[in-house]
């Protein structure tokens, strides 16, 4: 009789289970550790727990599935640092102490390498942003040898893999920006845009867009880094100030 009564309340198989008891034995399970400590850790919230080193993000469990989220869970505080880190992304110049405010705060979240590993890679593209900005300062962008025959002789000032998230099949190929044009190489059409048919050059995370003049239609390029993405919007900027005529009385 015991076993069956036992049987009959495993959170496991009984779906009349109370939710707060049945969450208190699943997190005892996918926490479950062989040292004493761990009897000592105390659930925060949603798949986080305490432990000695501070937070520690669980990536996925049964819990996530229960709960049909199907996406493991994320320490809260990281939204709001990826909301920072866009604000200072989306200016290019020289923002040293914004860079170090934003690496302050990551580092002060104790979290571990692994769950920061993207913002980390978002701060080294703000790194290298600042790196190109002050060579660019100081020599003009940067040319890159091709072999690609659509550049046709044209000086090449950015060269790198993409794909093209918005298109049918998402074509992977290579972006080039040279002095004259944006171009896409890949897949069953390419894309060859003059500078002077394009209106903005910007970027959202890893992708970098192109939006046309009348704004009835975007390129979007997804790159394979946040760094190749900063690095692609700021020449394309640069290439397209380049292109705009002067103001009047100049």
């Amino acid at each position: 009789m015991r076993s069956r009564t036992h049987a009959a309340t495993s959170p496991l198989c009984n779906v009349g289970a109370k939710p707060g008891r049945v969450r208190a034995r699943i997190t005892q399970r996918l926490t479950g550790c062989s040292n004493a400590n761990e009897t000592r850790q105390r659930v925060l919230e949603s798949g986080f727990r305490t432990t000695d080193g501070g937070v520690t993000r669980v990536r996925m469990g049964l819990f996530d599935w229960l709960r049909g989220r199907g996406a493991p869970f994320e320490d809260s505080r990281l939204r709001g640092w990826r909301a920072a880190w866009a604000h200072v992304a989306a200016v290019a110049q020289d923002q040293p102490d914004q860079i170090a405010r934003l690496t302050a705060e990551l580092d002060g979240f104790g979290l571990a390498d692994d769950d920061v590993e993207i913002e980390r890679e978002m701060l080294d593209a703000l790194r290298d942003r600042e790196a190109l900005l002050a060579s660019v300062r100081a020599s003009g962008l940067p040319t890159v040898e091709t072999g690609h025959r659509v550049v046709r002789g044209e000086p090449c000032h950015y060269s790198a893999p993409v794909s093209m998230p918005e298109e049918t099949g998402q074509p992977a190929g290579r972006l080039l920006l040279t002095s004259g044009r944006a171009i896409f190489v890949g897949g069953a059409k390419g894309v060859a845009a003059a500078w002077h048919t394009i209106a903005e050059a910007t970027h959202r995370e890893r992708d970098v867009l192109l939006v046309r003049n009348g704004r009835d239609q975007t390129y979007r390029f997804r790159c394979n880094s946040y760094g190749d993405a900063l690095r692609a919007a700021f020449i394309a900027s640069e290439l397209l100030a380049g292109r705009r005529p002067p103001p009047r009385g100049l």
